[in-house]
């Protein structure tokens, strides 16, 4: 099944304009869309989505949740990058 901004939005208490900032910032790269450029989010797009709203509740810059986003889509190569960042915002914490 597929969402629109507007309804995963709803589905998650968050504002569309957020979903689309977060779009445009890159935190977004695994959204579908549709041939007319409307953003397709899937069920398996919550789990991403509860990520991004975790890191920023940290506290964590829009850049380092990109880097993140983009090392988790490279695979098992960047663990201990990705175990590094999670370790320093956590101690900024």
């Amino acid at each position: 099944m597929f969402y629109t901004v507007g309804e995963m939005a709803k589905k998650i208490g968050l504002a569309p304009s957020t979903l689309r900032y977060y779009d445009k910032e890159g935190l977004l790269p695994f959204v579908e869309r549709s041939s007319s450029g409307i953003r397709m989010f899937k069920d398996s797009d919550f789990e991403w989505l509860a990520i991004i709203e975790c890191l920023k509740k940290t506290g964590m810059p829009i850049k380092e949740i990109k880097r993140f986003i983009d090392w988790c889509i490279e695979g098992d190569s960047t663990i201990e990058e990705r175990l590094s960042l999670i370790e320093r915002q956590r101690e900024a914490v």
